[in-house]
C-alpha cells in the first residue's frame, strides 16, 4: 500500500486530486503574489497583510508578476485590500491544513510549510478574478546553533523589491553561476560592497561600533567582552532599510521590533542590557568590525552565518561566473552571543502560540488562526482567551 502524498496543493477551496510538486517548483511555474509561513502559522495575520499588499503593488506596476496582461483595467483595487485577501485566502487554508492532517495524523504543525498564493484570473481583474493557491507540505523546521548558513553575494537586488512573488523562483536562477561551492544562500547587492538581502532571506550583522579610545581596555578586561556595559557600548545590529530595497520580511520586522523592546526592557529591569538597531545597509568595506552575522525567514526564523564571501570585482559580474573572480572572505567562529540573544527572544514569542496549542483542540487551533482577523497575530488572540 503506497504511503499517503506529502504534500497538497488546494486551487479555489478545492484538493487537486494530481499530487503536486515541491513547492519549489510549484512556485517555479506559477505568477502571483506569495507568503510561506510553518504551519502553526506564526503570525499569520502580518502574512496576509503582506499578501495584499504585494498583490495590489504587483497590479499597479508590475502585473506580468500577478499573471496579468502589461495593461489591466481595474474597476477597483478594493480586491487586492487585506479583508477581501483573508476572505479569499484563509478557507483554502484551512482545508490545506485538514487535508495535511487527515493523510499525516501524527504530523506537528511546525513539520508543516504553508504557502499561499494569489494571482489574477482568466487575465482579467474583476468581482472575484482572483484565484488562490495554497500550498502544505512537510517541513523539518532546523535546530537552531546545529548548522550555520554559507551565504555569497552573487547579483543585484530585485525588481519590485517589496513585493513577494512567485516568478522571483524562476528568475533569481541567473545568479546560480556565481555561487561558489559550498554555498548555502545568495545575497544580493548593488554596487558589491552594500548588501540588500538575501535570495530568500533577511540578511543582518552584528557590528561593532565603539573603538578603544570610547572604550577603554581596561573597562574590557573589568567587565567581559559581552558585558552589559561591553553589548550596550560597542554593539550594533544593522539590516538594509526597505527603501534601499528589501523584502518586508515577517520575521525580519519581529526582530526589529524585539530588539527595540529588548533594550528598553532590559535597559529598565536588566542592568542597562542594550543592543541598538540601525536599519542600514551593511556594507563590505567595514567587514572588519562585522562580529556575528544571521539570516531570517518565516521557515528558518533566525539562522547563523558561518561565512559571508564578496566577489572583489564587481564590474560585469552578470556575465561571470563564481570561477572568474577573487572572493574576499568573512569567516564567523560558530553561533554569537547576540544572535543567541535574539532567538532566545523570539522563541519566547513562539512558545506563547505553542501554549495557546496545547490549551486549544488542534484543528480548532488552525480554524481560530486561519479564520479569525487578529488585531497583531496569534498572541494577541491568546491574551484575549487569557491564555
Amino acid at each position: 500500500m503506497s504511503s499517503p502524498a506529502a504534500a497538497v496543493l488546494v486551487s479555489n477551496g478545492a484538493v487537486s486530486p494530481r499530487a503536486p510538486p515541491a513547492a519549489a517548483a510549484f512556485l517555479d511555474s506559477t505568477a502571483g503574489a506569495y507568503t510561506t509561513a510553518r504551519g502553526s502559522l506564526l503570525w499569520w495575520p502580518r502574512h496576509l497583510r503582506r499578501l495584499a499588499e504585494s498583490a495590489a503593488l504587483l497590479a499597479c506596476s508590475h502585473p506580468h508578476l500577478l499573471g496579468l496582461p502589461p495593461e489591466p483595467r481595474f474597476a477597483s483595487l478594493d480586491l487586492f485590500s487585506e479583508t477581501p485577501i483573508h476572505a479569499l485566502v484563509n478557507p483554502s487554508v484551512r482545508v490545506a491544513v485538514r487535508e495535511m492532517r487527515r493523510r499525516l495524523p501524527a504530523i506537528g504543525a511546525e513539520d508543516l510549510a504553508i504557502t499561499a498564493l494569489v494571482r489574477a484570473g482568466g487575465g482579467t481583474v474583476s468581482g472575484d478574478g482572483l484565484d488562490v493557491f495554497v500550498h502544505a507540505g512537510t517541513y523539518a523546521p532546523p535546530v537552531f546553533g546545529e548548522s550555520g548558513a554559507r551565504i555569497a553575494v552573487a547579483g543585484g537586488g530585485r525588481e519590485a523589491a517589496a513585493a513577494k512573488y512567485a516568478p522571483w523562483a524562476r528568475m533569481r536562477k541567473s545568479m546560480e553561476k556565481m555561487r561558489p561551492p559550498g554555498v548555502t544562500e545568495l545575497l544580493l547587492s548593488n554596487d558589491g560592497d552594500h548588501i540588500l538581502e538575501g535570495a530568500v532571506t533577511n540578511f543582518f550583522v552584528v557590528c561593532q561600533q565603539a573603538t578603544h579610545a570610547t572604550y577603554p581596555l581596561e573597562e574590557r578586561e573589568k567587565n567581559g567582552p559581552f558585558s552589559s556595559q561591553a553589548i550596550d557600548s560597542e554593539f550594533v545590529v544593522q539590516t538594509a532599510p526597505l527603501s534601499d530595497g528589501v523584502l518586508p520580511g515577517i520575521i525580519r520586522q519581529i526582530v526589529i521590533d524585539l530588539l527595540k523592546e529588548v533594550l528598553f526592557v532590559w535597559r529598565r529591569v536588566c542592568h542597562d542590557i542594550g543592543i541598538p538597531v540601525q536599519e542600514i545597509s551593511p556594507s563590505w568595506s567595514r567587514h572588519e568590525f562585522w562580529k556575528e552575522a544571521f539570516v531570517t525567514s518565516s521557515l528558518r526564523l533566525i539562522q547563523h552565518v558561518e561565512s559571508v564571501q564578496v566577489p572583489l570585482l564587481w564590474e560585469d559580474i552578470q556575465s561571470k561566473t563564481w570561477s572568474d573572480v577573487p572572493w574576499g572572505v568573512k569567516q564567523f567562529q560558530g553561533v554569537g552571543c547576540i544572535t543567541t540573544k535574539i532567538q532566545v527572544s523570539l522563541s519566547l514569542q513562539d512558545c506563547k502560540i505553542s501554549d495557546a496549542m496545547a490549551v486549544w483542540p488542534a484543528d480548532l487551533f488552525f480554524s481560530v488562526c486561519v479564520l479569525t482577523h487578529h488585531v497583531d497575530g496569534t498572541i494577541e488572540e491568546s491574551k484575549k482567551r487569557g491564555v
